[in-house]
Parts: C-alpha cells; structure tokens; sequence
C-alpha cells in the first residue's frame, strides 16, 4: 500500500496542473461531457433493445414492437453518431488549444532560460520537450480522457442495467474486479518507469539527430558516416527496445484481462441455461444480458490499455512542467540606460562555468576608457571569450564585478545594458528569413530600407546581395547555409552596424573572411569603431597591433598590459605569441 501512495501523486500531480490549462474551456468540456453521457447511453439502449426485438418480434410478435424497433435501431445509432462526434471534436479543440498554450510557453521559456542553463542542457533534449513531449501530452489530454470518462460511464450503465436482468448474475461477473484493479496497479507502475525511460531516450535520439544534421559536411570531410551509423544504431536500439519493453506490458496485459472476463462470461451462459434459472429469464433478457456483458468488453479493453498513454503524457507532463518551473533570466536592475560613455571595469573578476572544474577567470582587474580600442589576445582557453559573455551578463561574476560608467553591471536592466553592447562572433548566428530581416534583426526591425542598405554597404555585403534574384528579400536557408562563411560574416557585421551601439565587441570577427573581404570589411570596422569603446578579441595579432592597448591573458589572469610596440619590446608572452605567427626578423 505505501508503494501505491507515490504513484497516485505522481500521476495526480501533473494532471491537476494540466487541468489548470483546460479550465478556461470549461463550457466545451461540460458539452463533450454531455456528448459522452449520450454515447455510454447509447450503448446500454442497444443491449435493452435486445429484449423487445426477440421477445416482442420473434415470441410474441407484438405488431407495435415489430414497427418500432427497427425505427428506434436507426434513431439510436444517429443519436451516437452525433454525440460521439461531438465528444471527440469538443475534446480534440480542449487539447490543440492546451497544446498550443504549452508550446507558447516552452518557447517563451526558453528565450528567456539563462545561458548556463543551455550549458547543462543539449538543444536537442530541448526539442524533445516542444515537440515529442508536447504530443504525448495531447495524447493523454485528448484520447485518455474520453476513453476515461465514456467508456467509465459506458460501464456504469451496463452494470446498472445487467443488474436490472439479474443481480446475481452480474455479481458473478463482477467478481473480476478485484483481479483486474491489482493488475492494473501493476502495469501502471511498469508504464510509468518505461515511460520516463522512453522520455530520455527521444532526448538523445533527437540530440544526436540534430548534431549529425547540422554538422554534416565535417562528417562527410572525415569520411565518419559509418561511425556515426554506428553511434546512431545504439541510440536507436535502446529507443526501439524501450518502445518493445511498453508494448509488451500493454500487449500482455489486454489478453489477460480479457480471459478473465471470458471465462466469467462462459459461467454466466452455462449458469443461464440451468433449468432452474433459464424459467426465470426470458429469451429476450437473457440474450440481451449477454450482449451487455459482450459490450463491456471494449470498454474494459480501452479502459486497460489507457494506462500506456496515460503513463506516457505524466511522464510528459513532468518533464515539461520542470522545464517551465526553471528560473528566468533575472531582469537585472533597476537602473535605467540611455546611451553609456562606455567606460568598462572588470574589478577583481573571478569567474567558473563549473565550480568543480575551477576558475577560467582568475582575480582580473583592468580598465577601459572610453572610445579605447583595446584588444585581447592569449592562447586559446585564456578565458578571452568568457570575458565578452560577462560584459553581456550571460554570466555573472563568481566574485568581484565589472562595471559600466561606474556602476556595477548587475544594477542595470539585462535589456537596457545589451542594448549598448553590439556584438560580433566567431560563430555567426542566421536564421532561415530573408536578407533584410537577419540585417534589421529583432529591436531592429523598424529600421528603413536605406538604413539597411547604408548597414550593408558599409559591411561590404551590397556587392553579393544585388546579385541575388530576390537582393535583400533573398532567404539564406538554415542558419544561413545558402552563403558563403564570409557572406555570413559581412551580414553578421551589418547587423552590429545597423545597431549603431556605444560598446562594440568583436569575438574573431573577421575569421571567416578572405584576405579581399576581410580588407574591405577592416575599413568598415574602423570606421565603426570610431569613438566607440571596443573590445577586440583576436588570434591574428596582425588584426590588433594598431589597439589602443592590448591585454595578454593567459590562465584567466592578465599576463601582460600595453600597446604593440611596447610587448614586443618586453619580450614576454605577448612577444612569443607573436614570434609564433610571425618570422624572427619581424621583432627586429
């Protein structure tokens, strides 16, 4: 019994809240109640229809029975028809609606997730939520409700009118009752441990889809299809057998439950055709008691195998509700931003992604001015980009703080201080749309065509857009895969310029480019960066030399402060990072 107790919250649990979703649709759902009422009816009217048609038509040959029945057979059966579509659709509308609001909300939920938690979940898992999740709830919403309610009061009539023929006939049926409420106790445990598992399992399938879909050109340069067939096959094994291990429960179950019933049925009929009984049931009762028994069948059938689904959308449900009860990103502040001077202060910042791996930021200090063009540089791991993430607030400090115009970045609003930050990456971000709305993207949209064309001329990106059919209406497919890299880079610079933002942040942002676009796109660069405070982080040391001051991380620390000419004259870290891309001669 105290094993029982944790499965009628785990199930409850989920489907109060989900009720939560459908109350607005009340008045639909009382209707489809209604329509289901009509339809159990029906059923019970058919086995009662049994007794008139064989005693009055076939033994008494009562004349007004034999004109009526087959008239109240047609009614019966349009009278289901209609309530039973009634039913399904009224249903079916509660739980589209309920499935969209869900998919509203998970999609809002995560726009507005913090970045670490997208560091501790896959994006495919992700999707798994919005899409496979979501579906089973709607599974469990639409078809395990109905089946629950019609076919518990379908039940209810025939019980009641089987008790009507005979009471103790029909309490030899129900005594199946107690066997099938165990059983049923059983599967439903056995389905919600499989049903969690299967969960899981979409997860990674749909995780592990998405990666071999998105980098298919590097599997295809490492000749790794194989490899990934194989990797895939294991995913997909453990997905099929979990799939095998639900059907079975639901497949052996059914049967059992129905032998029970079968033999319950074959006392009944032998028990009826006694002598000593058969004088006291008619033909009629007795042929339409059997009927009421072969019609519960179907519901007890539906009614078992509703536990899968069942399982299925909890399972759902739990796993949606905890990604919707994750914290927001924290608005930030109550200071508000117009436009900043763009003073920046990392004041002893220490930062870890996971405190168990250590810092990758370690007690920084340094100042920006305003305007100042200042560079970052150190080997790869320096924690050159995890400092552009902090300026942002996709992260925040472990200890100490960095500061805007003075002021502690946590003190201003989130969307106010990333309205001052323009920001370029070395991993550039396109969506499926046309040109003109990744250039004039998101706060942007507003913007007139010749502010976008300025945009875009200005990032050297005119010269390919004219040449396509559409020019600026032309869309880039996924993540913009219709373009070149350096295409993709320029649109992505156009953005950044569009923005026309105070603070400039460019994370390798002519990587992707050729030495032709990137020359040209330098030029644009610089005019940007005109009276503007730029952080600039780079690899190429050529790309930095004219910086008003260039940092040298290394291990999270600052290693080394100062312009170009003086860390070479140093000779230090910044000097053997140099010498590495450069020829000796170069120093002299």
């Amino acid at each position: 019994m105290a094993e029982s107790e944790p499965v009628a919250v785990s199930v409850t649990g989920p489907y109060r809240r989900l009720l939560t979703y459908a109350r607005p649709h009340w008045r639909i759902f009382a209707g489809a109640v209604v329509a289901m009422v009509l339809v159990a009816a029906t059923e019970t009217g058919f086995a009662a229809l049994m007794k008139p048609m064989l005693d009055g038509n076939f033994i008494e040959r009562d004349p007004a029975t034999i004109r009526l029945v087959p008239i109240a057979l047609i009614l019966l059966f349009l009278f289901r028809g209609l309530a039973g579509f009634a039913s399904r659709y009224g249903m079916a509308l509660i739980s589209r609606r309920v499935i969209s609001q869900l998919r509203e909300e998970l999609f809002h939920k995560f726009l507005r997730l913090p970045a670490s938690y997208y560091d501790r979940n896959t994006a495919g898992r992700l999707l798994s939520r919005l899409t496979f999740d979501v579906e089973q709830v709607a599974e469990a919403s639409t078809n395990a409700v109905t089946i629950l309610i019609r076919d518990s009061l379908t039940l209810l009539f025939l019980l009641g009118y089987m008790f009507w023929i005979s009471g103790w006939l029909t309490l030899l049926f129900l005594l199946v009752g107690p066997v099938l409420v165990l059983l049923i106790r059983y599967v439903s445990r056995r389905f919600r441990r499989i049903s969690k598992r299967i969960q899981d399992s979409m997860g990674e399938l749909t995780q592990f889809s998405d990666e071999a879909i998105h980098g298919h050109r590097l599997i295809k340069t490492f000749n790794a299809e194989r490899w990934q067939e194989s990797r895939f096959r294991g995913v997909n094994e453990r997905n099929r057998k979990l799939h095998l291990r639900m059907a079975a429960v639901a497949g052996a179950s059914t049967p059992v439950i129905q032998f029970i019933a079968a033999c319950i049925l074959a006392l009944v009929v032998y028990l009826t055709t006694l002598e000593s009984v058969a004088s006291e049931i008619s033909v009629g009762s007795f042929v339409s008691f059997i009927a009421a028994m072969m019609l519960l069948m179907q519901p007890m059938k539906r009614l078992t195998n509703i536990n899968a689904s069942v399982q299925r959308g909890v399972a759902a449900a739990r796993s949606i509700f905890a990604v919707l009860d994750e914290e927001n990103e924290d608005p930030g502040g109550n200071a508000r931003l117009s436009r900043v001077r763009g003073a920046i202060e990392f004041r002893d910042v220490s930062f870890a992604y996971d405190e168990h791996k250590g810092n990758v930021i370690e007690h920084l200090s340094f100042l920006i001015e305003p305007g100042q063009r200042v560079a970052l540089v150190g080997h790869s791991g320096s924690g050159k980009s995890t400092l552009a993430q902090l300026l942002v607030r996709f992260h925040d400090p472990v200890s100490g703080s960095v500061l805007l115009d003075g002021r502690d970045l946590r003190d201003y609003r989130r969307a106010d201080l990333r309205s001052q930050i323009g920001m370029v990456g070395q991993e550039v971000i396109l969506f499926n749309d046309t040109i003109r709305n990744n250039i004039a993207f998101g706060s942007l949209a507003d913007a007139s065509e010749q502010e976008i064309i300025a945009a875009a001329e200005s990032a050297h990106a005119m010269d390919f857009i004219n040449e396509l059919p559409q020019g600026l209406d032309t869309r880039i497919g996924d993540r913009g895969a219709l373009l070149s890299g350096g295409q993709r880079q320029r649109l992505a610079i156009a953005r950044t310029i569009l923005k026309d933002a105070p603070i400039l942040v460019m994370d390798e942002a002519t990587s992707a480019l050729d030495s032709v676009s990137e020359r040209l796109v330098h030029d644009a660069l610089e005019q940007l960066m005109q009276k503007r405070t730029s952080l600039v982080i780079a690899h190429r040391l050529s790309t930095v030399e004219h910086a008003d001051r260039i940092l040298v991380l290394e291990k999270g620390a600052l290693a080394e402060s100062g312009t170009h000419s003086e860390l070479l004259a140093k000779r230090g870290v910044y000097a053997d990072l140099y010498r590495l891309q450069f020829s000796d001669s170069r120093l002299t």
